[in-house]
């Protein structure tokens, strides 16, 4: 069995989950020893915040000793501490290359590359660049960050100079897209081929995660979504965000590198994605299959949680729940 490490694990037990499902000897790793998905692991471990120089040292020493052969990483936040350290682990590293990640986490860099390519993406500007005419509403957006935080809409140019002195963080200004968005689900191969595309409808989100959505077999949508994603030299998976507008073109806004916050609904729908890591991780070459996924399979999503009661030595462990007795009798019972 292929051992594959999970870091920044967080809630995203669907993901560790289905790789055991899958075969794998599951590996998670967190800063904060409650992450849900730590507990759905094989194994857990904790490492030091991703900043600290030790984390590499941790994640190095996690590796040799369960014999990992995949190293996944679940949020944006370790990919180029990994991506410095690979060569210190005896695993593949389920990222693209350093540019890559540099370029896509940079939202205005990005923006300027898929012009420079030819993939329409929304008009945008540096906060100093916005011309006269531009058409409002824009958005204030976030270079680098997550979430759908530090977004803010405005309708003139007053809101705009006002959101500019009013962010925190460094930002571009866009112009909001008007048709109906869409994100594509891809998984590449380490040479960057496209092996699959699922795209899937916006039917709600919160936070900029998915919360419903709907596979679509739309062939426009996979054949963009693969372009974009062998244009930019994706490996491994990634999601793409775009909105279709009334003209029928497709205009990129965002690109992860990493599996998205709806990855339950291309799953389901037979992506078999972390089949295909397994198949990388043990040195094999899929052959793409754009396009071979069930259509009109519906998402919505829901919290659960995970009870922990003390165990020996003060650790804890997962207990089983049950009802408790009743404290008073039922209203009617004697």
């Amino acid at each position: 069995m292929t051992a594959v490490l999970f870091t920044c694990a967080g809630q995203r037990v669907d993901i560790v989950s289905a790789f055991g499902r899958a075969g794998a000897t599951t590996v998670a790793t967190d800063l904060d020893p409650l992450a849900p998905a730590v507990w759905h692991a094989d194994v857990r471990a904790e490492t030091p915040r991703v900043d600290d120089p030790a984390y590499v040292d941790a994640v190095a020493r996690i590796v040799g000793e369960h014999d990992v052969r995949l190293i996944v990483p679940l949020t944006d936040l370790d990919h180029l501490a990994l991506l410095h350290a690979a060569d210190r682990f005896d695993a593949l590293v389920l990222l693209p290359p350093e540019e890559v990640v540099r370029r896509v986490g940079d939202k205005y860099l990005a923006h300027v590359f898929f012009e420079e390519r030819g993939i329409p993406s929304p008009p945008s500007w540096l906060p100093e660049e916005v011309p006269a005419d531009a058409r409002y509403p824009l958005l204030v957006k976030v270079r680098e960050g997550f979430g759908s935080r530090h977004i803010y809409r405005a309708h003139d140019r007053a809101e705009l100079d006002f959101f500019l002195r009013y962010t925190t963080v460094d930002s571009f200004v866009q112009t909001c897209c008007r048709g109906e968005e869409f994100s594509i689900d891809v998984f590449c191969d380490l040479d960057g081929r496209c092996l699959n595309a699922i795209p899937r409808t916006m039917i709600q989100s919160k936070g900029g995660e998915s919360i419903k959505g709907m596979t679509i077999a739309d062939r426009d949508l996979i054949e963009f979504g693969a372009h974009v994603a062998e244009t930019l030299g994706l490996v491994g998976p990634g999601t793409i965000q775009c909105f279709r507008e009334d003209d029928g073109r497709h205009e990129v806004t965002d690109v992860n590198p990493r599996f998205g916050g709806a990855f339950p609904l291309p799953l389901a729908a037979g992506s078999r994605y972390p089949e295909l890591a397994l198949q990388l991780a043990r040195g094999e070459r899929p052959e793409p299959r754009l396009g071979e996924f069930r259509a009109g399979v519906v998402m919505t999503r829901f919290f659960s949680h995970l009870c922990l009661t003390s165990g020996e030595g003060g650790s804890l462990e997962p207990f089983a729940e049950e009802l408790p007795e009743p404290i008073a009798s039922e209203p009617g019972e004697a």
